[in-house]
């Protein structure tokens, strides 16, 4: 999954350097959607925040 997420990450980095000024926005959040998501997988892999509910 990771490796999926680091593609995209690189694939909206390249789109954001190259986007017209009106899709700017857009792609940014995705771009941090992304980002955040690897977050937290890196996170839960790590053990420093668990998957399961907290009840």
């Amino acid at each position: 999954m990771t490796n999926e997420l680091d593609r995209t990450i690189v694939e909206l980095k390249a789109e954001l350097r190259n986007a017209h000024p009106d899709e700017r926005l857009q792609i940014a959040g995705e771009l941090e959607l992304a980002l955040a998501e690897r977050e937290v997988f890196m996170a839960e892999e790590e053990g420093r925040v668990s998957a399961e509910p907290p009840f």
